[in-house]
C-alpha cells in the first residue's frame, strides 16, 4: 500500500515539474515572437510602411512583399502550402537585397528570423526603395 502512495506521489510531482517546464517554455515563446514582431514593426517602419501592418494576418504577408520589392499578387502564392516556402525564401533574399544585405544575411532571416529581423530593423542598414518586379 505505501509503494502504490510512493507512487502516485512521485507521480503528482513530475507532472507539477512538467507544468513548470511548459510554462517557462511557453513565456519563451510568447518572448520570442514579441521581439520577432517587435522588429518586424521596426523593419517596415524602416521602409515607409505603417507598421501596425505587422498585426494583420495575409495583409501583413502582402505589405512584406511591398518591402521586399514584389508584386502583391504573390501574397496568392504565399497561400498554397509548398510554394509558399520557395515564394518566401525569394522574398526574404529581396527584402535583404532592399536593406543592402547579402545572401548570408537572407540565410540567417530565413532561419533565425526571431535574431536577424530585429537586427534588420533595429541596425544601420537602409531601406533602398526597389521597384516592383513582375
Amino acid at each position: 500500500m505505501e509503494d502504490s502512495e510512493a507512487m502516485v506521489e512521485a507521480a503528482q510531482e513530475a507532472a507539477k515539474g512538467a507544468a513548470a517546464g511548459a510554462g517557462i517554455f511557453m513565456l519563451l515563446w510568447l518572448a520570442v515572437g514579441l521581439v520577432t514582431l517587435i522588429g518586424c514593426w521596426k523593419v517596415f517602419t524602416k521602409a515607409g510602411q505603417p507598421g501596425w501592418a505587422v498585426l494583420i494576418p495575409i495583409y501583413n504577408i502582402y505589405m512584406m512583399l511591398k518591402v521586399a520589392g514584389k508584386p502583391g499578387w504573390w501574397t496568392i502564392l504565399m497561400l498554397i502550402p509548398g510554394v509558399n516556402i520557395v515564394v518566401g525564401i525569394m522574398a526574404m533574399v529581396a527584402l535583404c537585397a532592399n536593406f543592402g544585405k547579402g545572401a548570408g544575411f537572407a540565410v540567417g532571416t530565413i532561419f533565425l528570423p526571431w535574431i536577424f529581423i530585429p537586427i534588420l530593423g533595429f541596425g544601420s542598414a537602409q531601406y533602398r526603395a526597389v521597384p516592383v518586379q513582375a
